[in-house]
């Protein structure tokens, strides 16, 4: 800090319901960063030497828009179970010194963040731009508050006993919000890739388009969570990418369930995903796990992907289908798109507008999978998807009022087919309203049960006034 210049402090206590050092060891390990990370604020981990241990340097890219600053930080002090200090190397601030105090309390526990701060130029800025800067960390430690204490039940619940995870997919959109709570929650994971594996991780090469997976490689292991598969894309369908997309589905889960079902000690339980997409195009609310697949591609992909978890179902292990909603999160897919494409003002609907859509944050996505890891109860399909389904319109609609940008103009499902062809009509066009009452009845309870709640958390909106 610079001699003279008055530090700026801010400071918030939270209350879990645990104990002090199950809530340090919870930041004490790998993925409790990614964890933290608000998801309305673009931002990449470029190195990190360890997790919050004394000496560990973390490195991160922050962008503000399309404009990135790097802040870099230095473990300074850690008591376990007590504290842990970390503080500004290098970044936007002058100065910044976090400290996260942990204690005990007769009903669980409290995490005190207490931060010092300087700012460039500081006796320059205007009161209006200082209240800002508090305003945006109340917006960040309040996102973080929500955040662990459902992580912290959910542990709670389904995490009393570390398991041997390996997991597919793992790059994609699902599967790196995925990792960081299964190992935030004391988990183990390893993962299969299709490159040179990293000698640093747990990393296990396989390729599945030539049925190769060697046995011998994989460590003995209570759970498999089976994502991997090519992004089907919103851009139109070549006879080639729907091959693909087929195939690396097919041809992927094949080959696991042949090599788990061989082990000497099976996994009690694979997860394999599929998508709500099973059901086709409908206007019946309400689908079920019982409700007939559709006629289209996309019904065709999940049913043929399903499908080859037959010799795992065979062999004794306990299967479940995740049939998975459309995930939102402004880090990838859907909602990030529509973000990104839309600088100036929403696309009033996709054609009819009436087409319903059984979304689901990303964060109940990956904590059902934990739940249906854990719960020996839950059999076959399930559909993941968030239990109020809502139109194309209504979905705009509330978006725009959450981040002030207008409606325009809607675009008509001629238009739409004319330029996209059959992803179209099966993905744009394409509606279905699902049913979660055999996830809710095993007992999952959902963080986002609206989508109002749910857009509120994603976009750190909680601070305005309810629609």
């Amino acid at each position: 800090m610079k001699k003279g210049l008055k530090e700026i402090e801010y400071s918030r206590t939270s209350h879990y319901p645990c104990s002090a050092r199950r809530l340090y060891d919870w930041h004490s390990r790998s993925g409790a960063l990614n964890r933290l990370l608000p998801p309305w604020q673009k931002t990449a981990i470029v190195r990190t030497t360890g997790n919050i241990e004394t000496g560990t340097r973390v490195k991160l890219k922050i962008y503000n828009g399309p404009v990135g600053f790097t802040f870099c930080a230095h473990h300074v002090d850690n008591i376990p179970g007590v504290m842990f200090r970390d503080v500004q190397e290098k970044g936007p601030f002058s100065s910044w010194s976090h400290s996260h105090l942990f204690a005990d309390t007769l009903s669980g526990s409290t995490l005190t963040d207490k931060i010092a701060y300087t700012l460039p130029l500081q006796p320059f800025w205007p009161r209006f731009a200082l209240r800002q800067v508090q305003q945006s960390l109340d917006r960040i430690f309040a996102h973080r508050e929500f955040l662990l204490q459902q992580d912290i039940r959910l542990h709670s619940r389904c995490s009393t006993k570390p398991l041997r995870l390996l997991v597919t997919g793992a790059s994609g959109v699902l599967g790196r919000e995925l990792i960081p709570l299964l190992t935030t929650g004391g988990h183990s994971v390893w993962r299969l890739v299709r490159r040179k594996p990293d000698p640093n991780c747990q990393e296990i090469f396989w390729d599945p388009a030539r049925g190769f997976l060697d046995p011998g490689q994989l460590p003995e292991i209570d759970g498999v969570i089976h994502l991997a598969g090519e992004y089907i894309g919103l851009s139109r369908w070549s006879k080639q990418k729907k091959e693909r997309v087929i195939d690396s589905r097919v041809q992927g889960t094949r080959l696991l369930c042949r090599v788990i079902s061989a082990m000497k000690k099976k996994p009690e339980v694979l997860l394999c995903a599929s998508a709500v997409g099973y059901y086709g195009n409908s206007t019946e609310k309400e689908m079920s796990e019982e409700s007939p697949p559709g006629s289209d591609f996309i019904s065709e992909v999940c049913r043929l992907w399903e499908g080859a978890t037959q010799q795992a179902v065979e062999s004794g292990i306990r299967t479940v289908l995740l049939r998975l909603g459309v995930g939102l999160t402004p880090r990838g897919g859907a909602l990030q798109t529509i973000l990104r494409h839309s600088p100036l003002g929403f696309i009033r609907r996709f054609g009819p507008g009436t087409q319903y859509i059984s979304w689901i944050t990303t964060d109940d996505m990956i904590s059902a999978m934990l739940h249906c890891l854990t719960c020996p109860e839950l059999d076959g399909p399930v559909n993941i998807a968030a239990p109020e389904p809502v139109t194309n319109t209504e979905f705009i609609k509330l978006l725009a009022r959450l981040t002030g940008r207008p409606l325009l103009f809607p675009v008509s499902g001629k238009l739409l087919e004319l330029s996209y062809g059959q992803m179209a009509s099966e993905i744009l066009l394409s509606g279905c309203h699902v049913s979660t009452v055999k996830l809710q009845q095993s007992g999952y309870r959902f963080r986002h049960p609206t989508l109002e709640t749910a857009l509120r958390q994603l976009l750190g909106k909680n601070n305005l006034k309810p629609c």
